[in-house]
């Protein structure tokens, strides 16, 4: 079926916007909504005619059913990292508020909705890195569009790392060796292969009595339990990999790969390094941050790069494994030229870079005193407002959980976030902007005294 749907995509080309042209019968969407509210000059900013032309390309043939309009899509992508939305909530916000449609290029206001949320799923698979660093590309495009970015901000930008956590369940070896059961049962059961026994009661109360015992820190009886729980799922597992080979080869390198993950699971050791933790998604890697509240996160490492004064995402990157910090420095630097069209010149890091050096391009690290300026000094003092950034894309954007499967996933979402984030940012300078445009015209005819606060 997976076949079949990846050559409908082929063959699908995109729908054209709709015409501009005066329906008698229909109110359109300026007439309906104030067109100086910050969504709507966003939508008129952005220049959506490169991202048309760019997602464009992956419709090569005019067969088949027109596909979405990428400008809806791309809209779509923007405002659900901008809000922090799931697929079916953007979609639900978008037949609710005609700014959200103007924004996406509709023309009159629509009641159904364009599309079933789970073609979001399938665009962020076609488009790709690629794609998404577009979107990222021209939200850097319309900050520089409004003034709130210089040719010079990219000259001088801040760099850190971050966690962003995977949609997994907190690892446990009781829970990892129960669900390896389970699907190894499942997997028995879907082939016709027979089980001496499949213990469907006996380990998911050692599972549960396991956990139990963890709790009461009883845990001679918890290593009791997870060891017999292992010799259940080791038995399972030896009866599934005997009868492997009467399977066809498809199913006998699905098999393998079940086979592969559970003997993972058996094998790995308390203080083993690229553990598995979950099945579902087994690149997902323990990365200790230090901090109090959370000193283990189990995601994925992403890198983020920001311009030092105005804290515009110009870089944003999914690094799997967990490397070291400074082995990810030379990457950013180079996704940050080719997004911006400029290689930046000093880069401002924290301790954790320590020995990282790029070709051309200044270090300054925290901590660092010998031959410091006045100006430099002020510079590494700047570097933490990196920190609240990555903070208010993970409490206000999608930062803090990735829902996204695979590493192909990781890199997706990681720089939607940036885009999101810069998404905020455009819309908070366009909402600033009009407040301060309607306080200057009271005083002027007016003569009240306004005084104007950034909120």
């Amino acid at each position: 079926m997976s076949s079949f749907l990846q050559i409908l995509t082929v063959f699908m080309k995109p729908r054209t916007p709709q015409p501009e042209s005066r329906d008698i019968f229909k109110q359109s969407l300026a007439e309906m909504i104030n067109l100086k509210h910050p969504l709507v000059k966003l939508g008129n900013t952005i220049n959506w005619d490169v991202i048309i032309e760019q997602f464009g390309i992956y419709f090569v043939s005019d067969r088949g059913r027109p596909a979405l309009s990428p400008r809806l899509v791309a809209g779509l992508l923007y405002l659900q990292h901008a809000y922090d939305c799931s697929d079916e909530e953007i979609v639900n916000t978008w037949i609710e508020s005609p700014y959200v449609q103007y924004f996406t290029g509709e023309t009159y206001f629509q009641t159904q909705a364009p599309m079933d949320s789970s073609s979001l799923t399938r665009w962020r698979k076609r488009i790709g890195e690629e794609g998404v660093e577009l979107l990222l590309q021209v939200t850097i495009e319309a900050g520089t569009k409004l003034g709130m970015l210089r040719a010079s901000s990219f000259n001088r930008i801040i760099v850190d790392t971050t966690v962003m956590p995977k949609a997994i369940a907190h690892p446990t070896d009781s829970r990892l060796l129960e669900r390896s059961r389970e699907y190894l049962v499942k997997f028995a059961d879907k082939h016709n292969l027979s089980l001496r026994q499949n213990y469907n009661r006996e380990a998911p109360r050692l599972a549960l009595m396991a956990g139990r015992y963890a709790h009461a820190k009883q845990y001679r009886r918890m290593r009791k339990a997870n060891k017999l729980l292992k010799t259940r799922v080791g038995r399972v597992m030896r009866d599934v990999q005997r009868q492997l080979d009467t399977l066809p080869e498809h199913h006998q390198l699905e098999g393998r790969n079940l086979l592969f993950l559970v003997n993972r699971i058996l094998t790995q050791q308390k203080q083993d390094k690229n553990k598995l933790y979950a099945f579902h998604a087994p690149e997902v890697s323990c990365i200790a941050k230090g901090k109090a509240r959370t000193p283990y996160e189990f995601g994925c490492k992403v890198t983020v790069a920001t311009t030092l004064n105005e804290g515009f995402i110009v870089g944003m990157r999914s690094m799997p494994g967990n490397p070291y910090d400074g082995h990810t420095l030379a990457e950013t630097v180079e996704q940050v030229s080719i997004l911006t069209d400029r290689m930046p010149h000093t880069v401002i890091v924290d301790r954790g870079y320590k020995g990282a050096a790029v070709e051309g391009v200044r270090i300054l690290r925290s901590g660092q005193k010998r031959g410091l300026t006045k100006r430099l000094k002020s510079m590494i003092d700047r570097r933490s407002a990196i920190e609240p950034t990555i903070g208010h894309m993970k409490t206000e954007g999608r930062l803090a959980r990735n829902p996204l499967k695979g590493e192909l996933g990781d890199a997706l979402h990681a720089v939607l976030c940036g885009a999101g984030h810069n998404i905020r940012l455009l819309m908070k300078k366009l909402r600033l902007l009009w407040v301060k445009i309607c306080s200057t015209f009271v005083e002027m005819f007016f003569g009240f005294d306004c005084e104007f606060h950034a909120i």
